[in-house]
């Protein structure tokens, strides 16, 4: 009983919402025939989440009937099913109650939100002068990811560079590491993109300023990508090495040849999700003055008083990340799938 009232009462709030919503555009001169049937057919799929609460009603009645009957498995069989429909039926209106809630947060103070963030026509107008600058944000990211694949390896190698010779190699590359990963990306750029044109030194103070965002963002993801490689290969069984060398392979070759390869398998989840980050990171830019997406979007956003181009930028983003992140979920899951055929 207590789920399905819940489920009436999100109902009766997502009706409430769709009526303002209706008021709104009618305010608006909006309002149409079109509009109104969209508005009915999402009342009408409002009203679907009381069906499993009401379904969960009548596995209770079902289970009462059978527990007074004596018949105490078909009571179990039907207090079962009654918490499984109350629980979808709960979730279900959970989340309608979110959106429910976003619409009312749109919709406040005579639609104050929609006009800051959400502002059709100035999105419209101003998605071409974005998009162009959001290709820097494209280029820039995947130049810094593959100069940090080769970065972080170098890095992560030296981490394990063997023996007492090896020692003053490690300790480098340590410190590097402890440095850039406590360092803000954004101190990093900041420092890099006005700190080294300021040393005049002979060809490096030329460089664009993409160029020096491209440093940065590889010194800094670097590390992190680093202490990744260094994981994987630090997971791969000590065996592996043994017999590598026991065939005459030096500890070179035998990072090359045998360690690595199988350590890139383990560790392209994390690098993924590092490249995520990385590619986020790139709206840091607008420290050092370089026109990206971000940076064009604030231009925009200056002149019209309006933050509907930085709304775009955040959909530009989110289009290229999601993708990636659900290629690592089923990344890992495939991984977890190998691993219990494995152990299986």
């Amino acid at each position: 009983m207590l789920t399905l009232i819940v489920s009436a009462a999100v109902t009766a709030a997502a009706w409430l919402a769709l009526l303002d919503v209706r008021s709104v555009l009618s305010a608006l001169h909006r309002r149409g025939a079109f509009v109104d049937a969209a508005l009915a057919a999402a009342a009408l799929a409002a009203t679907l989440i009381t069906l499993p609460a009401a379904q969960a009603l009548r596995s209770t009645w079902r289970a009462r009937r059978a527990l007074a009957g004596g018949d105490l498995i078909g009571a179990r069989v039907a207090m079962a099913g009654a918490r499984g429909s109350g629980w979808i039926a709960l979730g279900y209106s959970a989340a309608q109650l979110i959106v429910v809630l976003a619409i009312w947060f749109f919709i406040a103070n005579d639609l104050a939100v929609s006009r800051t963030f959400l502002m059709l026509p100035l999105i419209v107008s101003s998605f071409p002068l974005v998009l162009k600058a959001f290709w820097m944000n494209v280029y820039m990211s995947l130049v810094a990811e593959a100069l940090v694949l080769v970065w972080g390896l170098l890095v992560a190698v030296a981490q394990l560079a063997p023996g007492e010779a090896g020692k003053p190699i490690r300790l480098i590359a340590k410190a590097y590491v402890d440095v850039f990963r406590g360092l803000p990306a954004i101190i990093t750029l900041y420092l890099i993109g006005f700190g080294i044109p300021l040393t005049g030194l002979p060809l490096i103070k030329d460089l664009s300023q993409q160029s020096f965002v491209i440093l940065a963002l590889t010194l800094s993801t670097g590390a992190y990508v680093a202490e990744i490689y260094r994981a994987g290969i630090v997971g791969i069984h000590w065996s592996q090495t043994a017999a590598a060398r026991s065939l005459g392979l030096s500890h070179l070759q035998t990072l090359r040849y045998v360690v690595v390869p199988q350590a890139v398998r383990l560790i392209i989840p994390p690098l993924l999700n590092s490249f995520i980050g990385l590619q986020k990171d790139t709206a840091l830019v607008n420290v050092v003055g370089a026109i990206d997406a971000f940076n064009q979007a604030m231009m925009i956003a200056s002149n019209h008083y309006n933050l509907s181009a930085v709304t775009t930028v955040a959909i530009l983003f989110v289009l290229i990340t999601i993708p990636q992140a659900r290629i690592v979920e089923r990344m890992i899951e495939r991984d977890r799938q190998r691993l219990r055929a494995a152990a299986a």
